[in-house]
């Protein structure tokens, strides 16, 4: 059985999926409108697919930073 890896970071996920010998490729989605600042150094599993290959696509997305101005203020 395969690991749930939705929510993890992509290396805890990596991980896990190398660890019961599951392959996998990914693919990175990002906002459609820029709101927030996005750290694409931070990748977050948001969505897994099971393909009919027995390998697993990994949809990734990176964390959103909010900006704060100095006065506690967000700042868009």
């Amino acid at each position: 059985m395969a690991p749930d890896v939705v929510g993890r970071p992509l290396a805890e996920a990596e991980s896990l999926l190398r660890a019961a010998n599951i392959e996998f490729d990914t693919e990175v989605t990002r906002p459609t409108r820029h709101v927030f600042p996005v750290d694409e150094k931070c990748l977050y599993v948001v969505r897994q697919q099971f393909l009919a290959d027995g390998r697993q696509r990994l949809t990734l997305a990176g964390k959103q930073r909010k900006e704060v101005a100095e006065d506690g203020l967000q700042n868009w």
